[in-house]
Order: structure tokens, then sequence, then C-alpha cells
């Protein structure tokens, strides 16, 4: 019974720490998205610079820190307010993020995190 709790306990650090890993984006690639389009109807300055864009419902998605990157909310209103964009979400493990990896308009990309 005693070896048997060392185990467990190292199984239980492991998975912890494999969901934990999941969470975790980084250098996200075109084949590891989901592509959605959306309509924003709102764009707003989120915790840590990031920026927020909203949908016609209850989503939202983000730029990590774009205004850290050379982002604007004003040029970004002018640019996407009100119409269809292309977003590329990183997939997790159990699910889609709400990170934005990719956002484009049309043929132009707006921002991109792909080398």
């Amino acid at each position: 019974m005693k070896r048997i709790i060392p185990f467990f306990v190292l199984a239980l650090f492991l998975s912890v720490f494999l969901v934990l890993k999941s969470c975790i984006i980084s250098n996200p690639q075109p084949e590891n998205c989901e592509v959605v389009e959306i309509t924003i109807k709102k764009i707003t300055e989120g915790s840590s610079y990031d920026i927020v864009f909203h949908d016609t419902g209850t989503d939202y998605y983000y730029i990590n820190r774009g205004l850290e990157q050379g982002l604007n909310l004003d040029s970004l209103n002018a640019k996407v307010l009100n119409k269809t964009v292309t977003l590329h979400l990183p997939k997790l493990l159990f699910g889609t993020s709400e990170h934005i990896a990719q956002i484009a308009i049309g043929d132009e990309i707006i921002f991109t995190e792909f080398n």
C-alpha cells in the first residue's frame, strides 16, 4: 500500500502538469488553429494591454498584449468594426482558445503571430 501512494502522487502531478501545459499558447501555427468568421460589434482594451473583440453575441476574443505590439484601438475600430473577420484560434486540449493568433479581413491580415 505504501508503494502505491507515491505512484498515485506522481500520476496526479503529471496529469496536472499536462493539463496546465496544454493551456499555454506558444508559437501557434495555422494547422493547430480553428478558423472562424465573426462580425465585430465592439473593440475594447482588456487587462494587461490586451485588445478584446466582441461579436454579435456574448463571445469575445483577444489579442494578447496587442497594445504593446503596436496595435491601436482607433485604427482597429476603423478597419473591422461591424465587419466580418477571419480569426485563427489555437486549439487546446479541451477546446479552442479565445486567443487570436491571426485576424484578417478579406485578404488583408490585420495581425498575425505566425512565422
